[in-house]
C-alpha cells in the first residue's frame, strides 16, 4: 500500500521538486520556512490546490465536492447538508458547482464546519455562507482566528496571502459536543497544535446496512517554521502536539479523511472505489500507519530542536 507521511514531508517534497521551474535556485527547506508566501505558492501548484476534481460518494451520506488537492467533504441529513471544510479563496463556485453534479441544490447546505482556519480550508465559507445562508460553527477556541480571517494566527498572521474573507460565526461549539442536524450527528473533539484550536470531527454512518465510524482527523501537521520546544511557535505548542497525538490515538476508525487528499491515497481509493464500492475506503491499517510517522516525525522535529542525536534506522 502507498502511504504518505503527511502534509508536511510530501509538501516540502513536491515543493523541492518543481521549484527550479518557479524560482531561479531551488530553494531548501529552510528558506521554505522562511518565506511563507513562496512555500504556499508552490504547494498550490504543486498538490494541484485549485484545479478542479469530480465530485463522488464516498460511504452512506458522505460525498467528495472538493478540489484535487483539498478534500471538501459534504454530508447529507434529512433536514439539508453539512459541509467539512472549504478549499482556497476564490474556490466557491468550484465547490458550488461540484454540488450541483451530484444532484444536490447548494442552497440546502445549512451547517459550515471546518478542521482550523487556515485558508486552504476556510478560505470559500464566506462564499459558501452567503450563497446558501447555512450557519458557520466554529470551535469556542478557534472563534477569533477564524472570524479575523487568519489575521490572528501564530504563524501565517502577518501574511496577507494566508489571509481569507472574515465571516461571522453563528454557532460556538465546545470540546465534546455532537453537532445534530436532521439525522445527522457529529461529535466534535479540540485536537489542537497545528492550529491552537483546531478541531477533529468523528460520525457513524451507515451504507447498505452497515455502520461505519468515520474520523476527520485534524491538528498534527507540522508545517515547515513550526517550532516545538526550542523557541516554541506559541506557549503550549509542543504539549498540545503530544495530547492530540494521544486523542487520535485512542480513536478507532474504519475510514478516515483528511483535508488533504495526498495524505490518505485519496484518488487510489476513489479508482478502487468504482469496483470494490465502500471497501476501498475502510483503511484502519492507513490511519495507524499515519498516525505512527506523526509521532516519529513529531519527536524527530523535537530532538533536532533539542540537539538530541538522530536514532540510527
Amino acid at each position: 500500500m502507498k502511504f504518505e507521511k503527511g502534509l508536511t514531508a510530501l509538501t516540502i517534497a513536491f515543493v523541492l521538486s518543481i521549484s527550479s521551474q518557479v524560482v531561479a535556485q531551488q530553494p531548501t527547506n529552510e528558506e521554505l520556512a522562511n518565506n511563507p508566501p513562496l512555500f504556499l505558492e508552490l504547494a498550490r501548484k504543486a498538490l494541484k490546490w485549485d484545479e478542479p476534481a469530480e465530485p463522488a460518494k464516498i460511504v452512506g451520506p458522505i460525498y467528495s465536492v472538493g478540489t484535487k488537492g483539498l478534500s471538501v467533504f459534504l454530508i447529507k441529513t434529512t433536514e439539508g447538508l453539512i459541509m467539512i471544510n472549504t478549499a482556497m479563496p476564490g474556490s466557491g463556485p468550484m465547490t458550488e458547482a461540484a454540488i450541483r453534479k451530484l444532484g444536490f441544490d447548494p442552497k440546502d447546505i445549512k451547517l459550515l464546519l471546518t478542521g482550523h482556519a487556515h485558508s486552504d480550508h476556510a478560505g470559500a465559507i464566506a462564499y459558501l455562507k452567503k450563497m446558501s445562508g447555512a450557519k458557520v460553527a466554529i470551535i469556542n477556541e478557534e472563534k477569533d482566528l477564524f472570524e479575523s480571517g487568519g489575521k490572528l494566527d501564530f504563524h501565517y498572521g502577518k501574511y496577507k496571502e494566508f489571509e481569507f474573507e472574515p465571516t461571522k460565526v453563528d454557532w460556538v461549539f465546545q470540546d465534546g459536543d455532537v453537532l445534530k442536524l436532521g439525522d445527522g450527528a457529529i461529535t466534535a473533539l479540540l485536537t489542537n497544535g497545528h492550529t491552537k484550536e483546531s478541531t477533529t470531527f468523528l460520525t457513524n454512518v451507515v451504507d447498505y446496512g452497515k455502520v461505519y465510524t468515520v474520523v476527520f482527523p485534524n491538528g498534527l501537521s507540522l508545517n515547515p517554521g513550526y517550532r516545538l520546544a526550542k523557541d516554541p511557535s506559541y506557549v503550549g505548542i509542543g504539549n498540545n502536539f503530544r495530547r492530540t497525538l494521544h486523542i487520535l490515538e485512542m480513536i478507532k476508525p474504519d475510514i478516515w479523511l483528511f483535508s488533504h487528499t495526498e495524505t490518505y491515497n485519496f484518488e487510489e481509493k476513489l479508482v478502487r472505489s468504482a469496483k470494490e464500492g465502500v471497501k476501498a475506503w475502510v483503511d484502519p491499517q492507513g490511519y495507524r500507519l499515519w498516525l505512527v510517522a506523526q509521532r516519529e516525525d513529531f519527536e524527530a522535529t523535537v530532538n533536532k530542536e533539542l540537539g538530541v542525536p538522530a536514532k540510527p534506522k
